[in-house]
Parts: structure tokens; sequence; C-alpha cells
């Protein structure tokens, strides 16, 4: 799983991002998808820092809006699924 420095080109913000397969890229500040792809200032990865930058990112995934947003409403289905049954 590669993680890739970028720079926005609308406000400037530089910041690092995990790219898996399905992964658009945007700006966590403006979430502007016109970004430049940097080079990474240090290119050797340890598995420690590896592991460490993938649970940063599963972590951010998990809290975010579209996922809470998405469990909130699958409980939410569930609970008027046993109500009706």
């Amino acid at each position: 799983m590669p993680i890739f420095d970028y720079e926005c080109r609308g406000c400037g913000n530089q910041f690092e991002m995990l790219v898996l397969k399905a992964t658009v890229a945007a700006c966590p500040s403006c979430q502007s998808q016109d970004l430049k792809q940097l080079i990474s200032a240090f290119a050797v990865s340890s598995e420690e820092l590896s592991r460490a930058r993938v649970k940063a990112a599963r972590s951010k995934y998990i809290n975010s809006n579209d996922v809470k947003d998405k469990r909130i409403e699958e409980a939410r289905d569930i609970a008027e699924h046993d109500r009706d049954h």
C-alpha cells in the first residue's frame, strides 16, 4: 500500500495519503482533487513505520463521517427489522 506526498494546488496544503485501489486523492483541507504529487524526502521505510501509517489511515477512515453515517443507518435498519419481526 503506497503512501504518497501531495501538495494541493488550490490551498497549498502538503500532506501524505495512503493510496488504495479505489482511493480518490483529495486535499484533506479543501477537498480539491487538483494535486501535485511530490517526491518523498525520506523514501526509506521500516516495517514499524509502515504499520503506524496503515493504522493512522485506518483510524482516519473509520472516523470519517461517511463511515459513521453508514454505520448509523445500518443500525437503524437492523433495529427497524427487529421491531417488525
